[in-house]
């Protein structure tokens, strides 16, 4: 399958391209600095810094190839699946946060009060703590999921709770539309583990899906 990762050279960019790699996907890894990425074959680049994204370098990267061949989370978003609009390009996975879904938007400006996953610690602790740190991400990772239900594109949101450097297990549960009970942290391994699972599951387009061990 020919995937596209956006910030292949982020934390869980990294274990994605790892991964789709030994796979056998066909991977364009579209990153701000093409230095950074591993010196690895097999892999077509795309330079594109998406706080200020060109349009014609995300429509190369999501289009079909040649020769034949077929600082902004909210703005980036928008570029990439405007990209893809072009292109006829219609999956897209993106990674949340577990605290958007109680996050207000302009597009959900009313969402619950209480996440119906979470247990105590995270209603009262965990979530409050960071909303009050990371308001200004958790409002732009709201954006960019309003982007996505605007967008008519097969999307899915994935929204993990804290995120570790820890190893791949292939071992954690996963909820649509709701946060995990005792769910408080996942490895970012993990998370590219389930990003791969996930593209071809039909249940989980226009879904957010919560995502924990």
């Amino acid at each position: 399958m020919r995937l596209v990762i956006v910030a292949a050279t982020g934390g869980i960019g990294r274990h994605l391209l790892s991964q789709a790699l030994t796979t056998g996907h066909d991977v364009t890894a579209v990153v701000r600095d093409p230095a950074k990425l591993p010196t690895t074959t097999g892999i077509r680049t795309v330079a594109c810094d998406l706080t200020a994204p060109d349009p014609a370098a995300l429509q190369e990267a999501v289009g079909p190839r040649r020769r034949g061949d077929a600082g902004n989370t909210a703005a980036g978003t928008r570029a990439i699946t405007d990209a893809m609009k072009q292109t006829q390009c219609r999956r897209i996975l993106v990674v949340s946060a577990a605290p958007v879904s109680t996050t207000p938007s302009p597009g959900r400006p009313h969402p619950p009060r209480r996440d119906p996953g979470e247990g105590f610690i995270m209603r009262y602790i965990g979530s409050p703590l960071t909303k009050r740190a990371l308001g200004d991400h958790l409002a732009d990772l709201a954006l960019m999921e309003d982007t996505l239900r605007a967008s008519g594109l097969d999307w899915t949101s994935l929204r993990p709770p804290r995120l570790t450097n820890g190893p791949r297990t292939g071992t954690y549960r996963t909820a649509k539309g709701r946060n995990l009970p005792g769910g408080i942290r996942i490895s970012r391994a993990d998370v590219a583990d389930y990003m791969l699972r996930a593209i071809n599951d039909s249940d989980t387009v226009k879904q957010a899906v919560g995502i924990a061990r």
